[in-house]
């Protein structure tokens, strides 16, 4: 008869696929502490088939949209900032792709995003990155350079895709259908996938500039609004990657 200890250890090195065949090897043993293993072991496959089932409803439109042969998500980050540029991404992602714990990036931590940053570049068919700067924001407003950086992401794509998943907007400019989606980073794994490549470019790139800037703590807030850096604006004023158009009230 094997030791607790030793059903633990095989329990929790199982992977998901062997876990119910290891489970059933100690379905009859009547030791409270195997018993409880099992309970622990079973609510780690019920969470795994919860997150199966979620992911699975995240491929709604995609199926919808199957006859497409490139189905495209697109969202962005960084409209609220106060410095730093503005950053698309665009994702094509393979027919019916399998990637776990995929979300809205604001809902994952960021451990999560960069883990599942580097399997979305490993799996997609195609990502683009489009990149608007603090000074183009400045000129032309934000709404209209979250568009430009839109496009720009869509046109770096290594094929073109005759279908886009927009995370609510429609994009001017573009000449393939458009399917705009209410909280889209949610609800489509294609957009939650391009909204997870925006978001690890851009805070990469902010705690890049953190290493220029050092006084704003752009490694933390990304550049938005904390406390200490809209304070750290009045007392030693902007730093050349802030926009103007956002910091006036901080500066007159």
């Amino acid at each position: 008869m094997n030791k607790i200890s030793e059903i633990k250890e095989m329990l929790e090195q199982a992977g998901i696929p062997e876990l119910p065949e290891v489970m059933a090897r100690f379905a009859a043993d009547e030791r409270e502490g195997v018993k409880k293993l099992l309970v622990k072991a079973q609510k780690r496959l019920d969470a795994y088939e919860k997150e199966v089932a979620r992911t699975e409803n995240m491929k709604i439109y995609e199926r919808k949209y199957s006859d497409y042969s490139y189905i495209c998500g697109i969202d962005e980050v960084g409209r609220g900032p106060l410095a730093g540029p503005v950053v698309a991404a665009a994702v094509i992602l393979p027919k019916d792709c399998n990637i776990l714990y995929i979300n809205d990036s604001k809902q994952l931590s960021e451990e999560k995003r960069e883990t599942l940053y580097e399997e979305i570049m490993e799996k997609a068919v195609g990502v683009g990155i489009g990149i608007v700067s603090h000074e183009r924001i400045d000129e032309i407003n934000i709404l209209q350079a979250t568009y430009e950086a839109m496009r720009q992401a869509v046109s770096k794509l290594p094929v073109t895709p005759d279908l886009l998943l927009n995370d609510a907007v429609t994009i001017p400019g573009l000449e393939m259908k458009q399917v705009p989606i209410i909280k889209g980073d949610a609800k489509s794994i294609s957009i939650a996938a391009a909204s997870i490549v925006a978001k690890v470019t851009r805070d990469r790139m902010m705690v890049e500039l953190d290493r220029f800037y050092p006084e704003y703590g752009f490694a933390g807030n990304k550049g938005y609004g904390a406390a200490a850096h809209i304070d750290a604006i009045k007392r030693i004023g902007p730093c050349p990657i802030h926009r103007r158009t956002f910091i006036r009230n901080f500066t007159s």
